[in-house]
């Protein structure tokens, strides 16, 4: 069984078992998401916002961080460039179950 959920502005499809990196949810262990979609073999049930009596469970596995990203800015026939560099923080999530 599939579904897809939503958090931080963002949309996942998502199976039992899985590990995601989604945007930092705070100091919680366990989450629940509404389903926005759910597809089970051939059956595919699309809610309005929300499937009814469809939640998905999760499990806060912890924090991590992501690539460096570096940034340049550069002024043309000034001899100014700055280099600066940023990763960004994320939870790390297991889904256990869908149901």
């Amino acid at each position: 069984m599939q579904a897809v959920i939503a958090s931080g502005g963002k949309q996942y499809l998502v199976k039992e078992d899985q590990v995601l990196e989604l945007e930092l949810v705070g100091d919680v262990k366990k989450l629940e998401f509404d389903a926005l979609l759910t597809i089970d073999g051939d059956k595919v049930a699309v809610g309005t916002p929300h499937v009814a009596g469809t939640k998905v469970s999760a499990q806060v596995l912890g924090e991590v961080k992501g690539e460096k990203l570096r940034i340049l800015k550069f002024k043309a026939k000034k001899r100014v460039k700055r280099l600066t560099g940023h990763r960004q923080h994320y939870s790390q999530v297991k889904i256990t179950k869908i149901g």
